[in-house]
């Protein structure tokens, strides 16, 4: 049986985003956003119903400023204590787990999609994605980049502007483009 087109995109494989089942998920998330975006901050109860049902997995306490954008949220999983400061975006193409009491400050960036690099098989509407991992009591800084299919270990601080390319370990601080240990934590 031929796998469908979000089945080859969990997989990592070329997959084509406007396929119909595809885009009405991504209409899905939109209308959410659309209203998650509007609400104010003393819609809390609001807010978590939304994320709610835009996330395959909320924990407790959330917090996302808004505005908050993302491609699907049924792909995105989080834990405990997550707080996403303004500007947020996570491209969930495939997978994104963020664990507990994870920090973002503002216009961090989850990739989790990307597009090849051969110009033919780009040209033909194909894309990809690779899974996003960050561990719990992450810090990452403003306007950092965490690219497709990137782990990030325990008790890890990302620095500002970072460009995270490669897996950073668990209890370092690590910065820079690209991110590389500055040091590593006792």
């Amino acid at each position: 049986m031929e796998q469908t087109e979000k089945q080859k995109m969990l997989a990592g494989e070329l997959y084509l985003a406007n396929d119909p089942e595809l885009v009405a998920e991504n209409k899905r998330a939109s209308r959410l956003l659309r209203i998650y975006n509007a609400t104010t901050e003393e819609q809390q109860k609001e807010r978590r119903q939304l994320l709610q049902e835009l996330f395959q997995k909320i924990g407790n306490k959330p917090s996302i400023v808004p505005p908050f954008h993302c491609d699907y949220g049924s792909n995105i999983s989080v834990g405990d204590g997550l707080y996403m400061n303004y500007g947020c975006v996570i491209l969930d193409c495939n997978t994104v787990e963020i664990g507990d009491h994870v920090l973002c400050a503002p216009y961090v960036q989850i990739y989790a999609a990307y597009h090849p690099v051969e110009p033919k098989i780009r040209l033909s509407g194909r894309e990809l994605a690779a899974p996003v991992k960050i561990g719990n009591n992450v810090w990452i800084g403003g306007s950092a980049i965490i690219c497709p299919g990137v782990t990030i270990g325990d008790n890890t601080t990302i620095g500002a502007g970072s460009v995270v390319v490669k897996d950073i370990p668990a209890n370092v601080v690590a910065a820079g483009n690209p991110c590389r240990i500055i040091r590593h934590l006792s």
